[in-house]
């Protein structure tokens, strides 16, 4: 797969650029609702994907080789489905050809989320689940 072919991958969701805390005792991750500073809220998609590591040191760069071993993606990522046998859902915009259609199955973090330079303590920001 080129690396093009590897990044059509990404159904634009953003919510792999939700932050998450990790339960000390348990070990257990816990969503919020609050985003990357990167992640354009409107759109869905990360302002600045090229360069984003330089931004954020701590963004993850999948590959083929440790998509398995990330615990806290979504159980909807495509790279995740893909690398277990499964097929993409229905609504992903491989399938569709439309871009929009990850928001308008409300499979996205559009239009809810609160960027972690406005959100202050993440613990006051937990959510049940990541859609």
């Amino acid at each position: 797969m080129t690396r093009a072919e590897w990044e059509s991958l990404c159904d634009g969701c953003g919510k792999c650029c939700v932050h998450k805390l990790e339960d000390e005792d348990t070990g257990e991750l816990m969503p919020t609702n609050v985003s990357c500073r990167l992640l354009n809220r409107r759109t869905g998609l990360c302002s600045d994907y090229k360069h984003r590591q330089a931004y954020v040191p701590e963004c993850v760069r999948l590959t083929a080789e440790n998509i398995r071993k990330i615990d806290w993606l979504p159980s909807t990522c495509a790279y995740l489905l893909l690398a277990n046998g499964e097929d993409l859902p229905d609504w992903h915009p491989l399938v569709t050809g439309d871009p929009e259609s990850v928001h308008r199955a409300g499979q996205s973090v559009r239009g809810w989320t609160v960027s972690e330079d406005e959100a202050g303590d993440l613990e006051h920001h937990l959510i049940d689940r990541i859609l």
